[in-house]
């Protein structure tokens, strides 16, 4: 019995195993047979975390530099597109944006190489921990049931925050808005300041900023996308020689178009729908032209001072202004020929 116990481990007689060289340097017999347990599973085990750090790191530097915007972009002002959006669809030209349009392709390409780096993290350390789990001889199927029941709790008490960040993640996928984009997202209609994951934050005209939940956008109306429409509507009295006022729309319409301030803003000449509704007080005049987005409010401005100068130039009556003109002991009257 003594001779039984008192036997060597038969590995130091394995040339080349991890037993036999620890017993050659020892010559402790208990160490030796506990090589494998004090040498090499701890060497395995600090390999894998060492290559799980540096494929890590390797990606991520790979991430930053596909997200990274070229340094000659902010020299000259162009605003180029990082590689990593390259591949995906852009729904706003950069000279619509002007300078806006650099920020808003920084902040999607980091946004998107968040979510990348976030999910490598969490890819190579979750391979190296099951590895290492191996490596230590512990039985890894009750922990991977165990780790799909919890999460299958966390998702449904998180649901609401999962769905924020899957909605961002698409949102920022397609494009659907971006910094500088107008948008009405429901409740809030203003000019996109940030895109988060989770929040949009959204400056409306009166300047309140407003955090809007991503999982929350049921529809997003973006006015900064392609191209846009101003529409103006103009009142006039009954007795308006309609003839006369859409020809005196048409031409006032093609000035205004040529003006300095809104020439580079408007896509296609102004046209007159000619009556578009009869109200009880007035017959309404609609004229449209096709502009560049988030600029048809400036261009109906214009319009509508233009329109307005030349009508009363021409002698049109506003709505009612027989009955008011009357009221002051005037003629009224309508447009006069």
């Amino acid at each position: 019995m003594e001779e039984f116990l008192n036997e060597p481990p038969a590995c130091i007689k394995e040339v080349g195993t991890w037993c036999e060289q620890v017993y050659r340097v020892t010559g402790n017999e208990w160490l030796a047979a506990s090589a494998d347990w004090l040498v090499a599973r701890p060497l395995r085990i600090l390999l894998i975390l060492l290559g799980a750090f540096v494929i890590r790191f390797v990606i991520r530097k790979l991430i930053d530099r596909l997200t990274r915007t070229p340094d000659d972009a902010e020299s000259d002002g162009n605003a180029k597109v990082p590689a990593l959006l390259r591949p995906l669809k852009e729904r706003v030209a950069p000279e619509v944006l002007g300078p806006v349009a650099l920020e808003r392709r920084r902040q999607r390409a980091q946004t998107i190489g968040s979510v990348l780096k976030s999910l490598t993290s969490f890819v190579v350390f979750g391979l190296a921990f099951v590895l290492v789990l191996g490596e230590l001889g512990i039985n890894l199927a009750p922990i991977l049931a165990s780790a799909g029941i919890v999460g299958v709790a966390i998702g449904f008490g998180a649901q609401n925050l999962v769905r924020d960040f899957l909605s961002g993640i698409f949102m920022m996928l397609e494009d659907q808005y971006g910094v500088g984009d107008v948008v009405d997202v429901g409740e809030a209609v203003g000019t996109v300041e940030s895109v988060g994951l989770r929040i949009t934050t959204v400056r409306d005209l009166n300047g309140t900023v407003w955090y809007v939940r991503n999982g929350e956008v049921l529809r997003v109306g973006n006015f900064s996308q392609g191209y846009a429409v101003a529409v103006v509507d103009v009142p006039l009295g009954y007795d308006t020689d309609v003839t006369k006022a859409t020809a005196v729309l048409e031409q006032v319409a093609q000035e205004a178009a040529d003006l300095d301030t809104i020439r580079p803003d408007v896509l296609e000449h102004p046209q007159v729908l000619g009556v578009e509704n009869v109200t009880p007080e007035a017959l309404q005049f609609r004229l449209t032209t096709k502009v560049r987005p988030g600029r048809q409010w400036a261009v109906q401005r214009v319009l509508r001072a233009e329109i307005m100068r030349a009508l009363e130039r021409e002698g049109f009556d506003p709505p009612l202004g027989r009955f008011f003109g009357s009221l002051r002991g005037g003629d009224g009257g309508a447009a006069r020929d």
